[in-house]
């Protein structure tokens, strides 16, 4: 995980790296090193105008490729990226290693960010959506996946929160195994002595946690299935790509690896 930090490229623009920000890495401008995706200067057009033309431009792709059946019909034939939404074209963001930043959530960031860290060089694009927006003297298509050109070292050890204490183990209960209404218990209850850290608080279900009340799992006869330890920030990586999100553009399932099992 990433130390969060206060970052953001201008006033109504977040830097969004899933819920971790990154100094440093699509900030500045004011050296007027911009343009799209080379070295010369250029003036990067407003955000709003890119979005007002890309809408228009979506439904011009739509008009421009419909064609006439013989029956007399008409059958839209276009990708299903050109009517996609700007804002719904997020860029999978990746270290300078080519790994995601972050697994789970996953680090992507919104078209209007990825396209001003193009402008100020703090990034590569890998591959593009098939969409495009437009300004009134050029057009581009928005990228799908970028790399920093910087690598970000992530932290040896996660912050303690309810979701990387959830995440360490699982999203699952650690006396009976159940993914329903978890919480989070003192393995030692607080009562004997026990301290709200990594190494004595579990996730357990509400049904678990009411019945071991203020004892230790011995004295509640509850078999504890893994013990509670302080998890690396690799830990949770490499649990958080047992969860993929609902949706994968296609361009990004190259630099996610999932649970597969590679063929020998």
């Amino acid at each position: 995980m990433v130390k969060a930090t206060a970052a953001t490229l201008d006033d109504d623009s977040p830097l969004v790296v899933s819920c971790h920000r990154h100094p440093g890495l699509a900030s500045g401008g004011a050296d007027g090193k911009t343009g799209f995706g080379c070295r010369s200067p250029a003036k990067v057009p407003p955000p709003g105008k890119l979005r007002d033309s890309a809408t228009k431009a979506g439904g011009a792709a739509f008009e421009a490729q419909r064609s006439q059946t013989n029956a007399g019909d008409y059958c839209a034939v276009y990708h299903p990226d050109l009517l996609r939404h700007p804002d719904s074209c997020p860029a999978l963001v990746l270290n300078a290693d080519y790994t995601p930043l972050s697994y789970y959530p996953l680090s992507l960031w919104p078209w209007q960010t990825a396209i001003k860290a193009m402008f100020l060089e703090r990034v590569d694009v890998v591959a593009h959506y098939d969409r495009e927006v437009h300004s009134p003297s050029a057009s581009m298509k928005l990228p799908s996946v970028i790399a920093l050109r910087q690598y970000v070292r992530p932290n040896e050890y996660p912050a303690f929160t309810r979701f990387n204490l959830f995440l360490r183990d699982r999203f699952r209960c650690v006396y009976c195994g159940s993914h329903r209404e978890l919480t989070f218990d003192h393995v030692l209850p607080r009562a004997q002595g026990g301290r709200t850290s990594w190494e004595n608080v579990a996730t357990a279900c509400a049904p678990c946690n009411l019945k071991k009340g203020g004892r230790t799992p011995r004295q509640a006869g509850m078999h504890i299935e893994r013990e509670p330890i302080r998890p690396t920030s690799w830990q949770l990586q490499d649990h958080g790509k047992s969860f993929p999100p609902n949706y994968l553009h296609q361009s990004w399932r190259d630099y996610l690896y999932w649970d597969v099992v590679l063929e020998p």
